[in-house]
Protein backbone atom coordinates (compact mmCIF):
# COMPACT_ATOMS: atom_id res chain seq x y z
CA UNK A 1 0.00 0.00 0.00
CA UNK A 2 1.36 3.55 -1.06
CA UNK A 3 2.01 5.64 2.35
CA UNK A 4 -0.61 8.68 0.71
CA UNK A 5 -3.04 5.99 0.57
CA UNK A 6 -2.12 5.26 4.41
CA UNK A 7 -2.69 8.95 5.13
CA UNK A 8 -6.01 9.13 3.65
CA UNK A 9 -7.15 6.00 5.19
CA UNK A 10 -6.30 8.21 8.53
CA UNK A 11 -7.62 10.86 7.53
CA UNK A 12 -11.13 8.96 6.58
CA UNK A 13 -10.81 6.99 9.94
CA UNK A 14 -10.23 9.96 12.38
CA UNK A 15 -13.41 12.10 10.83
CA UNK A 16 -15.52 8.95 11.13
CA UNK A 17 -14.30 8.59 15.21
CA UNK A 18 -14.08 12.16 15.87
CA UNK A 19 -18.05 12.27 15.07
CA UNK A 20 -18.96 9.88 17.96
CA UNK A 21 -17.91 12.49 20.66
CA UNK A 22 -20.62 14.79 19.61
CA UNK A 23 -18.38 17.14 18.56
CA UNK A 24 -19.49 19.98 16.42
CA UNK A 25 -18.94 18.52 12.55
CA UNK A 26 -17.81 21.76 11.37
CA UNK A 27 -14.60 22.16 13.92
CA UNK A 28 -14.07 18.07 12.96
CA UNK A 29 -13.77 18.99 9.42
CA UNK A 30 -11.68 22.15 9.33
CA UNK A 31 -9.45 21.09 12.40
CA UNK A 32 -8.42 17.95 10.76
CA UNK A 33 -7.97 19.69 7.72
CA UNK A 34 -5.05 21.76 9.21
CA UNK A 35 -3.55 18.47 11.23
CA UNK A 36 -3.44 16.51 7.81
CA UNK A 37 -1.98 19.88 5.91
CA UNK A 38 0.80 19.68 8.44
CA UNK A 39 1.16 15.91 8.45
CA UNK A 40 1.49 15.80 5.04
CA UNK A 41 4.04 18.82 4.64
CA UNK A 42 5.90 17.09 7.13
CA UNK A 43 5.65 14.00 6.18
CA UNK A 44 8.80 13.41 3.98
CA UNK A 45 11.08 14.68 6.67
CA UNK A 46 9.99 13.81 10.01
CA UNK A 47 7.41 10.60 9.19
CA UNK A 48 9.67 9.31 6.92
CA UNK A 49 6.33 9.41 4.09
CA UNK A 50 6.08 10.40 0.81
CA UNK A 51 2.68 12.79 0.47
CA UNK A 52 1.00 13.19 -2.93
CA UNK A 53 0.74 16.91 -3.91
CA UNK A 54 1.07 19.01 -0.70
CA UNK A 55 4.57 21.15 -0.51
CA UNK A 56 3.48 23.60 1.65
CA UNK A 57 0.94 25.98 3.05
CA UNK A 58 0.27 28.08 0.32
CA UNK A 59 -1.46 24.61 -0.89
CA UNK A 60 -3.63 25.04 2.15
CA UNK A 61 -4.08 28.50 1.13
CA UNK A 62 -6.27 27.54 -2.05
CA UNK A 63 -9.20 27.00 0.50
CA UNK A 64 -10.10 31.05 0.65
CA UNK A 65 -10.89 31.08 -3.58
CA UNK A 66 -13.09 28.11 -2.67
CA UNK A 67 -14.62 29.75 0.31
CA UNK A 68 -14.98 32.32 -1.64
CA UNK A 69 -16.61 30.83 -4.90
CA UNK A 70 -18.69 29.07 -2.29
CA UNK A 71 -20.02 32.26 -0.90
CA UNK A 72 -20.34 33.85 -4.81
CA UNK A 73 -22.73 31.14 -5.79
CA UNK A 74 -25.84 32.09 -6.92
CA UNK A 75 -27.22 29.06 -6.84
CA UNK A 76 -26.82 28.38 -3.12
CA UNK A 77 -28.84 31.39 -2.64
CA UNK A 78 -32.51 29.18 -3.06
CA UNK A 79 -30.95 27.37 0.59
CA UNK A 80 -32.24 30.01 3.11
CA UNK A 81 -35.21 31.05 0.59
CA UNK A 82 -36.41 27.48 0.40
CA UNK A 83 -35.82 27.04 4.28
CA UNK A 84 -37.99 30.07 5.16
CA UNK A 85 -40.95 29.50 2.77
CA UNK A 86 -40.68 25.49 4.66
CA UNK A 87 -40.74 26.85 8.33
CA UNK A 88 -43.35 29.87 7.36
CA UNK A 89 -45.46 26.84 6.24
CA UNK A 90 -45.07 24.93 8.92
CA UNK A 91 -46.83 27.74 10.75
CA UNK A 92 -49.64 28.98 7.86
CA UNK A 93 -51.79 26.47 9.44
CA UNK A 94 -52.24 24.72 5.96
CA UNK A 95 -51.16 21.03 7.39
CA UNK A 96 -53.86 21.66 9.92
CA UNK A 97 -56.67 22.71 7.17
CA UNK A 98 -55.37 19.41 4.70
CA UNK A 99 -55.91 16.84 8.09
CA UNK A 100 -59.18 18.12 9.02
CA UNK A 101 -60.47 17.29 5.61
CA UNK A 102 -58.00 14.67 4.84
CA UNK A 103 -59.24 12.70 7.52
CA UNK A 104 -62.99 13.30 6.81
CA UNK A 105 -62.87 11.90 3.11
CA UNK A 106 -60.27 9.02 3.52
CA UNK A 107 -59.96 8.29 7.04
CA UNK A 108 -63.63 6.55 7.14
CA UNK A 109 -61.66 3.43 5.13
CA UNK A 110 -59.15 1.08 7.11
CA UNK A 111 -56.18 2.75 7.12
CA UNK A 112 -57.62 5.84 5.41
CA UNK A 113 -55.83 7.90 8.66
CA UNK A 114 -52.42 6.53 7.49
CA UNK A 115 -53.60 7.12 3.54
CA UNK A 116 -54.12 10.93 4.81
CA UNK A 117 -50.63 11.19 6.37
CA UNK A 118 -49.03 9.97 3.27
CA UNK A 119 -50.93 12.21 0.99
CA UNK A 120 -50.38 14.94 3.38
CA UNK A 121 -46.54 14.11 3.81
CA UNK A 122 -45.83 14.41 -0.25
CA UNK A 123 -48.26 17.47 -0.74
CA UNK A 124 -46.30 19.23 1.80
CA UNK A 125 -42.43 17.52 0.67
CA UNK A 126 -43.40 19.03 -2.53
CA UNK A 127 -44.21 22.37 -0.59
CA UNK A 128 -41.85 22.69 2.00
CA UNK A 129 -38.52 20.41 1.35
CA UNK A 130 -37.61 20.63 5.41
CA UNK A 131 -37.77 17.38 7.04
CA UNK A 132 -37.47 17.84 10.69
CA UNK A 133 -40.53 20.36 10.34
CA UNK A 134 -42.60 18.34 8.48
CA UNK A 135 -41.80 15.12 10.85
CA UNK A 136 -42.81 16.62 13.31
CA UNK A 137 -45.94 18.32 12.28
CA UNK A 138 -47.46 15.40 11.21
CA UNK A 139 -46.61 13.48 14.47
CA UNK A 140 -48.52 16.56 16.35
CA UNK A 141 -51.63 16.34 14.10
CA UNK A 142 -51.72 12.79 13.03
CA UNK A 143 -50.59 10.89 15.88
CA UNK A 144 -52.97 11.38 18.67
CA UNK A 145 -55.80 10.88 15.97
CA UNK A 146 -54.51 7.34 14.85
CA UNK A 147 -53.88 5.98 18.05
CA UNK A 148 -57.55 7.03 19.72
CA UNK A 149 -58.61 5.40 16.65
CA UNK A 150 -56.32 2.16 17.78
CA UNK A 151 -53.94 2.16 15.32
CA UNK A 152 -51.08 -0.12 15.60
CA UNK A 153 -48.47 2.24 17.37
CA UNK A 154 -45.58 1.21 14.91
CA UNK A 155 -47.64 1.53 11.85
CA UNK A 156 -48.40 5.09 12.87
CA UNK A 157 -45.13 5.49 13.75
CA UNK A 158 -43.50 4.37 10.44
CA UNK A 159 -46.05 6.11 8.36
CA UNK A 160 -45.51 9.27 9.78
CA UNK A 161 -41.40 9.32 9.42
CA UNK A 162 -41.19 7.84 6.35
CA UNK A 163 -43.99 10.71 4.84
CA UNK A 164 -42.50 13.35 6.66
CA UNK A 165 -38.97 12.07 5.32
CA UNK A 166 -40.20 12.73 1.35
CA UNK A 167 -39.43 16.13 1.68
CA UNK A 168 -36.09 15.28 1.21
CA UNK A 169 -36.04 14.04 -2.07
CA UNK A 170 -39.24 15.83 -3.59
CA UNK A 171 -38.62 19.17 -4.49
CA UNK A 172 -38.05 21.60 -4.12
CA UNK A 173 -35.08 19.51 -1.65
CA UNK A 174 -32.54 21.17 0.30
CA UNK A 175 -30.28 18.01 -0.12
CA UNK A 176 -30.53 18.47 -3.99
CA UNK A 177 -29.84 21.79 -4.12
CA UNK A 178 -26.16 21.29 -2.43
CA UNK A 179 -25.79 18.36 -4.54
CA UNK A 180 -26.06 20.04 -7.58
CA UNK A 181 -23.68 22.65 -6.31
CA UNK A 182 -20.91 19.82 -5.47
CA UNK A 183 -21.26 18.11 -9.02
CA UNK A 184 -21.95 21.26 -10.91
CA UNK A 185 -24.80 19.98 -12.67
CA UNK A 186 -28.36 21.89 -13.10
CA UNK A 187 -30.52 22.00 -10.17
CA UNK A 188 -33.46 22.05 -12.35
CA UNK A 189 -32.72 18.76 -13.99
CA UNK A 190 -31.87 17.29 -10.34
CA UNK A 191 -35.46 18.54 -9.25
CA UNK A 192 -37.56 17.33 -12.42
CA UNK A 193 -35.48 13.75 -11.91
CA UNK A 194 -36.54 13.64 -8.25
CA UNK A 195 -40.01 13.98 -8.98
CA UNK A 196 -40.78 10.68 -10.50
CA UNK A 197 -39.06 8.47 -7.49
CA UNK A 198 -40.30 10.58 -4.54
CA UNK A 199 -44.17 10.07 -6.21
CA UNK A 200 -43.21 6.26 -6.61
CA UNK A 201 -41.98 6.24 -2.78
CA UNK A 202 -45.64 7.78 -1.65
CA UNK A 203 -47.43 4.98 -3.88
CA UNK A 204 -45.35 2.01 -2.29
CA UNK A 205 -45.78 3.69 1.36
CA UNK A 206 -49.88 4.16 0.34
CA UNK A 207 -49.61 0.41 -1.39
CA UNK A 208 -47.74 -1.19 1.89
CA UNK A 209 -50.73 0.59 4.29
CA UNK A 210 -53.31 -1.02 2.55
CA UNK A 211 -51.94 -3.98 2.28
CA UNK A 212 -51.30 -4.36 5.87
CA UNK A 213 -54.98 -3.24 6.58
CA UNK A 214 -56.39 -5.61 4.43
CA UNK A 215 -54.24 -8.34 6.38
CA UNK A 216 -54.05 -7.12 9.86
CA UNK A 217 -57.42 -4.74 10.40
CA UNK A 218 -57.03 -3.90 13.82
CA UNK A 219 -53.50 -2.74 12.75
CA UNK A 220 -55.66 0.06 10.61
CA UNK A 221 -59.10 0.10 11.70
CA UNK A 222 -62.19 2.55 10.54
CA UNK A 223 -63.37 4.85 12.67
CA UNK A 224 -66.89 5.05 13.61
CA UNK A 225 -67.91 9.02 14.39
CA UNK A 226 -67.28 10.92 11.17
CA UNK A 227 -70.07 12.73 9.60
CA UNK A 228 -71.39 11.23 6.18
CA UNK A 229 -69.56 11.72 3.17
CA UNK A 230 -71.15 14.56 1.43
CA UNK A 231 -70.70 16.79 -1.99
CA UNK A 232 -70.10 19.41 0.75
CA UNK A 233 -67.28 17.57 2.53
CA UNK A 234 -65.51 16.55 -0.86
CA UNK A 235 -65.63 20.63 -2.24
CA UNK A 236 -64.22 21.44 0.94
CA UNK A 237 -61.31 18.92 1.19
CA UNK A 238 -60.82 20.18 -2.47
CA UNK A 239 -60.61 23.38 -1.77
CA UNK A 240 -57.97 22.77 1.11
CA UNK A 241 -55.69 20.72 -1.63
CA UNK A 242 -55.61 24.11 -3.71
CA UNK A 243 -53.20 26.23 -1.91
CA UNK A 244 -50.06 23.68 -1.73
CA UNK A 245 -50.88 22.92 -5.29
CA UNK A 246 -50.66 26.26 -6.27
CA UNK A 247 -47.61 27.00 -4.28
CA UNK A 248 -46.21 23.81 -5.84
CA UNK A 249 -46.63 24.60 -9.61
CA UNK A 250 -45.25 28.47 -8.69
CA UNK A 251 -42.36 26.70 -7.82
CA UNK A 252 -41.51 23.43 -9.56
CA UNK A 253 -44.23 24.82 -12.37
CA UNK A 254 -41.91 27.75 -13.37
CA UNK A 255 -38.88 25.46 -13.45
CA UNK A 256 -40.47 22.88 -15.60
CA UNK A 257 -41.54 25.99 -18.14
CA UNK A 258 -38.54 27.68 -17.81
CA UNK A 259 -39.78 30.60 -16.60
CA UNK A 260 -37.75 30.85 -13.59
CA UNK A 261 -34.55 29.71 -12.10
CA UNK A 262 -34.75 27.53 -9.45
CA UNK A 263 -33.14 30.54 -6.98
CA UNK A 264 -35.93 32.91 -8.69
CA UNK A 265 -38.33 29.57 -8.28
CA UNK A 266 -37.19 29.74 -4.07
CA UNK A 267 -37.86 33.33 -4.06
CA UNK A 268 -41.32 33.03 -5.48
CA UNK A 269 -41.86 30.28 -3.01
CA UNK A 270 -40.90 31.80 0.05
CA UNK A 271 -43.19 35.06 -1.11
CA UNK A 272 -46.15 32.17 -1.55
CA UNK A 273 -46.13 30.83 1.85
CA UNK A 274 -46.16 34.30 3.76
CA UNK A 275 -49.44 35.08 1.62
CA UNK A 276 -50.60 32.02 3.03
CA UNK A 277 -49.67 32.64 6.28
CA UNK A 278 -51.11 35.83 6.22
CA UNK A 279 -54.46 34.61 4.47
CA UNK A 280 -54.69 32.20 7.18
CA UNK A 281 -54.52 34.93 9.96
CA UNK A 282 -51.10 33.00 11.23
CA UNK A 283 -49.07 36.11 10.17
CA UNK A 284 -47.55 37.93 13.32
CA UNK A 285 -44.38 39.83 14.00
CA UNK A 286 -43.83 36.83 16.27
CA UNK A 287 -44.08 34.23 13.39
CA UNK A 288 -42.15 36.58 11.39
CA UNK A 289 -38.81 37.10 14.00
CA UNK A 290 -38.77 33.50 14.95
CA UNK A 291 -39.07 31.74 11.26
CA UNK A 292 -36.26 34.50 10.35
CA UNK A 293 -34.40 32.84 13.48
CA UNK A 294 -34.61 29.93 12.21
CA UNK A 295 -33.47 30.13 9.00
CA UNK A 296 -31.05 31.89 9.86
CA UNK A 297 -29.64 28.98 12.61
CA UNK A 298 -30.02 26.39 9.84
CA UNK A 299 -28.65 28.35 6.91
CA UNK A 300 -25.33 28.91 9.23
CA UNK A 301 -25.23 25.71 10.29
CA UNK A 302 -25.30 24.17 6.69
CA UNK A 303 -22.88 26.73 5.65
CA UNK A 304 -20.60 25.70 8.35
CA UNK A 305 -20.39 22.29 7.41
CA UNK A 306 -19.95 23.66 4.20
CA UNK A 307 -16.90 25.71 5.09
CA UNK A 308 -15.05 22.59 7.27
CA UNK A 309 -16.09 19.83 4.26
CA UNK A 310 -14.37 22.56 1.91
CA UNK A 311 -11.42 22.56 3.51
CA UNK A 312 -11.24 18.91 4.24
CA UNK A 313 -12.69 17.73 0.78
CA UNK A 314 -9.30 19.82 -0.52
CA UNK A 315 -6.89 18.32 1.64
CA UNK A 316 -8.13 14.93 1.34
CA UNK A 317 -7.44 15.61 -2.61
CA UNK A 318 -4.37 16.89 -1.92
CA UNK A 319 -3.52 13.83 -0.36
CA UNK A 320 -4.46 11.38 -2.93
CA UNK A 321 -7.99 10.92 -1.79
CA UNK A 322 -9.47 11.07 -5.74
CA UNK A 323 -6.96 8.63 -6.61
CA UNK A 324 -7.75 6.38 -3.61
CA UNK A 325 -11.03 6.15 -4.46
CA UNK A 326 -10.86 5.59 -7.79
CA UNK A 327 -7.89 2.76 -7.77
CA UNK A 328 -10.51 1.04 -5.04
CA UNK A 329 -13.44 1.16 -7.38
CA UNK A 330 -11.69 0.18 -10.40
CA UNK A 331 -10.00 -2.71 -8.70
CA UNK A 332 -14.09 -3.99 -7.18
CA UNK A 333 -14.39 -7.61 -9.23
CA UNK A 334 -17.22 -5.88 -10.85
CA UNK A 335 -18.55 -4.70 -14.02
CA UNK A 336 -19.89 -0.89 -14.48
CA UNK A 337 -23.31 -1.77 -12.46
CA UNK A 338 -21.42 -3.72 -10.05
CA UNK A 339 -19.79 -0.45 -9.01
CA UNK A 340 -22.83 1.66 -8.99
CA UNK A 341 -24.44 -0.76 -6.54
CA UNK A 342 -21.49 -0.95 -4.64
CA UNK A 343 -21.50 2.77 -4.10
CA UNK A 344 -24.80 2.60 -3.65
CA UNK A 345 -24.71 -0.13 -1.12
CA UNK A 346 -22.20 1.80 0.81
CA UNK A 347 -24.02 4.88 0.73
CA UNK A 348 -27.04 3.02 2.43
CA UNK A 349 -24.38 1.79 5.32
CA UNK A 350 -22.47 5.29 6.04
CA UNK A 351 -26.36 6.46 6.79
CA UNK A 352 -26.75 4.32 9.66
CA UNK A 353 -23.67 6.33 10.93
CA UNK A 354 -23.54 9.92 8.94
CA UNK A 355 -25.65 12.65 8.43
CA UNK A 356 -26.67 13.21 4.94
CA UNK A 357 -25.24 16.17 4.69
CA UNK A 358 -21.76 15.22 5.76
CA UNK A 359 -22.23 12.21 3.30
CA UNK A 360 -23.15 14.56 0.64
CA UNK A 361 -20.64 16.93 0.75
CA UNK A 362 -17.83 14.31 1.43
CA UNK A 363 -18.34 11.24 -0.40
CA UNK A 364 -20.73 12.18 -2.98
CA UNK A 365 -17.78 14.20 -4.86
CA UNK A 366 -15.49 11.54 -4.76
CA UNK A 367 -17.53 8.81 -5.85
CA UNK A 368 -19.28 10.69 -8.38
CA UNK A 369 -16.50 11.26 -11.23
CA UNK A 370 -15.74 7.40 -10.73
CA UNK A 371 -19.25 6.63 -11.44
CA UNK A 372 -19.51 9.53 -14.49
CA UNK A 373 -16.82 8.54 -16.26
CA UNK A 374 -17.86 4.84 -16.42
CA UNK A 375 -20.40 6.16 -19.07
CA UNK A 376 -23.41 6.68 -16.62
CA UNK A 377 -25.96 9.25 -16.62
CA UNK A 378 -25.08 12.17 -13.44
CA UNK A 379 -28.54 12.78 -12.67
CA UNK A 380 -29.49 9.35 -13.38
CA UNK A 381 -26.57 8.27 -10.51
CA UNK A 382 -27.10 11.62 -8.33
CA UNK A 383 -30.90 11.19 -7.99
CA UNK A 384 -30.12 7.03 -7.22
CA UNK A 385 -27.70 8.47 -4.35
CA UNK A 386 -30.33 10.60 -3.16
CA UNK A 387 -32.69 8.07 -2.48
CA UNK A 388 -30.18 5.75 -0.82
CA UNK A 389 -29.22 8.27 1.24
CA UNK A 390 -32.96 9.90 1.51
CA UNK A 391 -33.23 6.20 3.83
CA UNK A 392 -30.43 7.86 6.19
CA UNK A 393 -32.97 9.63 8.38
CA UNK A 394 -35.03 6.76 9.29
CA UNK A 395 -31.78 4.00 10.06
CA UNK A 396 -31.00 3.93 13.94
CA UNK A 397 -28.97 5.38 15.38
CA UNK A 398 -28.41 8.60 13.72
CA UNK A 399 -31.85 8.65 11.81
CA UNK A 400 -33.24 12.36 12.69
CA UNK A 401 -36.62 11.51 11.61
CA UNK A 402 -36.99 8.93 14.34
CA UNK A 403 -35.75 11.45 17.04
CA UNK A 404 -37.84 14.04 15.45
CA UNK A 405 -41.21 11.68 15.64
CA UNK A 406 -39.89 10.44 19.01
CA UNK A 407 -39.85 13.86 20.73
CA UNK A 408 -43.35 15.13 19.15
CA UNK A 409 -45.16 11.78 19.38
CA UNK A 410 -47.51 10.77 23.04
CA UNK A 411 -45.16 8.89 25.62
CA UNK A 412 -46.87 5.82 25.36
CA UNK A 413 -45.10 5.47 21.54
CA UNK A 414 -41.70 3.84 22.52
CA UNK A 415 -38.39 4.21 20.58
CA UNK A 416 -38.74 0.13 20.19
CA UNK A 417 -42.38 1.40 18.47
CA UNK A 418 -40.47 3.73 16.20
CA UNK A 419 -37.66 1.34 15.27
CA UNK A 420 -40.28 -1.37 14.37
CA UNK A 421 -42.22 0.97 12.11
CA UNK A 422 -39.49 2.16 10.07
CA UNK A 423 -38.33 -1.01 8.93
CA UNK A 424 -40.83 -1.75 6.19
CA UNK A 425 -41.11 1.49 4.77
CA UNK A 426 -36.97 1.56 4.62
CA UNK A 427 -37.40 -1.68 2.71
CA UNK A 428 -39.89 0.14 0.31
CA UNK A 429 -36.61 2.83 -0.26
CA UNK A 430 -34.84 -0.09 -0.95
CA UNK A 431 -37.43 -1.44 -3.53
CA UNK A 432 -37.98 2.15 -5.44
CA UNK A 433 -34.05 2.69 -5.12
CA UNK A 434 -33.90 -0.91 -7.56
CA UNK A 435 -36.64 0.47 -9.45
CA UNK A 436 -34.68 3.52 -10.35
CA UNK A 437 -31.94 1.47 -10.96
CA UNK A 438 -33.50 -0.99 -13.07
CA UNK A 439 -35.45 1.90 -15.17
CA UNK A 440 -33.40 4.99 -15.46
CA UNK A 441 -35.86 6.35 -17.55
CA UNK A 442 -37.91 7.19 -13.91
CA UNK A 443 -35.19 9.86 -13.77
CA UNK A 444 -34.37 10.97 -16.81
CA UNK A 445 -37.78 11.11 -18.85
CA UNK A 446 -39.10 14.25 -17.01
CA UNK A 447 -35.83 16.24 -17.70
CA UNK A 448 -35.59 15.06 -20.77
CA UNK A 449 -39.26 16.71 -21.64
CA UNK A 450 -38.39 19.62 -20.10
CA UNK A 451 -35.86 20.18 -22.57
Amino acid sequence: MESYEIIVICLLGSFIVLLMTGFPIAWILAGLSLIFTLIGIAGPEYFGIDTYFLDSWSDFAIVVNRTWNLMENWVLTALPMFIFMGLMLERSGLAESLMKNFVQVFGRFRGGLAIAAILIGILFAASTGIVGASVVLLTVLAMPIMLEQGYSKSLAAGVLASSGTLGILIPPSIMLVIMADQLSLSVGDLFLGAVMPGLILGCLYIIYVLITAAVNPKAAPAPTHLEPLTFGVIMRTLVSVLPPLVLIFAVLGTIFFGVATPTEAAGIGAFGAIVLALVNGRLTLKVIREVSYETTYTTAFIFGIFLGATAFALIMRSLGGDQFIEHILSSLPFGPSGIVIFVLGLAFLMGFFLDWLEITLIFLPLMAPVIIALGFDPVWFTVMFAVALQTSFLTPPVGFSLFYLKGAAPPEVTTIDVYKGVIPFVILQLIALGMVFAFPQIVLWLPAQAY
